[in-house]
């Protein structure tokens, strides 16, 4: 069995934005030659969320809006991790909601997918450099 992993960065300069990564991580499994197994994507921080849905901007802006709306930022008053001088409490619950990572089966050398199918980093506390591994065991 082969062993493949590679970190992806990303500095997003908003608070929160959702990027289609669905290339580099096809480009990472090429790079890999593994042509049946598993692909894990995990974000290296635990305010950011690695997720698979379609990419249809209004759809992007939905999760947005009610992500916003069920996990307001603003007052940071409201959240007991923002007692440490923290601002991002928000951040960290919207990335439990949104989840950690996403395997995919590999097949024949690509991505498993279902009918428009992409895979986005969903970031809720920019404005940093972060990372998101790319992990590939197979064959």
């Amino acid at each position: 069995m082969k062993s493949y992993r590679k970190e992806l960065w990303f500095n997003i300069p908003e608070r929160m934005a959702f990027i289609n990564i669905t290339s580099e991580v096809e480009a990472c499994l090429h790079e890999s030659g593994i042509t049946e197994g598993l692909l894990l994507v995990n974000p290296m921080h635990i305010t950011a969320s690695v997720f698979i849905n379609d990419h249809e901007s209004g759809l992007h802006q939905d999760y947005k809006d009610w992500l916003e709306k069920m996990v307001p930022h603003a007052p940071i008053s409201q959240y007991r991790h923002n007692d440490t001088g923290e601002d991002n409490a928000d951040a960290h619950i919207k990335r439990q909601v949104m989840g950690r990572e996403v395997m995919v089966a590999i097949t024949e050398g690509h991505l498993d997918f279902g009918t428009w199918e992409q895979i986005f980093y969903g970031e809720f506390d920019g404005r940093r450099k972060k990372r998101v591994l790319v992990k590939i065991i197979g064959e």
